[in-house]
């Protein structure tokens, strides 16, 4: 997804305008892929997380990592909320809960931005394309912090459920294929 998203942006550079829109709808299926699955990682961890008698102590989102307004918003309701919560476990399920929400909000975002540059109609679409690129690093940030807790739990996880764990992993929803991108107007990017 990185990749077509900054070779969406290369060709926009280089004047590839039609190119480059084809290229940002290939970065938001990929990301779509890559986001559905961090979101079923989280709903398996929040699935066999009751089941365990201690769960890893995580920490809030920290604002001053993203860069956008959805992503700092979520994080510092994640903050506040993070330290009105007492128990390590109601704190750990919230961070879950909060990172899914989070990626499903970034994901449609991308895709909306996407499509709107794809068929042409962005009032401004400079704007778009560093809109893309902000939406991207606050996914990625949500995918370093995924993988965290995917780390601590795996830590927590006790011996006899990692089978089960990881046969959740393994039936989890398959991605969608990816689709023939939309029409491309003559307006440019």
């Amino acid at each position: 997804m990185s990749v077509a998203l900054n070779d969406a942006i290369s060709l926009r550079t280089g004047g590839e305008l039609v190119s480059a829109r084809h290229q940002a709808i290939v970065a938001a299926q990929l990301l779509r892929r890559l986001v559905k699955s961090l979101i079923s990682f989280c709903d398996s961890v929040s699935v066999h997380a009751p089941k365990m008698g201690r769960v890893p102590v995580v920490e809030p989102l920290n604002s001053e990592f993203f860069r956008g307004n959805t992503a700092q918003r979520a994080a510092s309701w994640s903050a506040i909320v993070h330290y009105v919560l007492f128990s390590g476990r109601a704190q750990f399920f919230h961070k879950l809960r909060i990172l899914s929400g989070t990626m499903g909000e970034l994901d449609r975002e991308f895709s909306d931005v996407a499509s709107e540059l794809s068929g042409g109609i962005s009032v401004s679409p400079t704007s778009c394309w560093l809109l893309l690129d902000s939406l991207h690093y606050d996914v990625s940030t949500c995918m370093r912090e995924t993988e965290i807790v995917l780390k601590s739990f795996l830590r927590a996880l006790p011996t006899d459920q990692v089978t089960s764990f990881a046969f959740d992993l393994d039936v989890a929803p398959r991605p969608e294929h990816l689709r023939a991108s939309p029409s491309f107007s003559r307006a440019s990017a």
